[in-house]
């Protein structure tokens, strides 16, 4: 089974401890990151898609995603 996450949060250390924290339970990056301006708080946003893959286990949509 394959596995897509889009982590998103605001430009500070907050953002890259998640992004590490997927890294280190073997999420792999999917594509460029993305930057945005959120103009309702007026601050700047970070987003990063990250995939797994996952043998001997079958997708359900109820499964939650940070569980792996």
């Amino acid at each position: 089974m394959k596995l897509y996450r889009f982590l998103s949060g605001p430009d500070d250390s907050s953002f890259c401890h998640k992004v590490t924290a997927a890294l280190n339970k073997g999420w792999l990056l999917h594509g460029s990151p993305t930057y945005a301006f959120d103009a309702e708080t007026k601050t700047m946003r970070c987003g990063q898609a990250v995939f797994k893959e996952i043998d001997g286990v079958d997708y359900d949509p109820g499964i939650k995603l940070s569980d792996y």
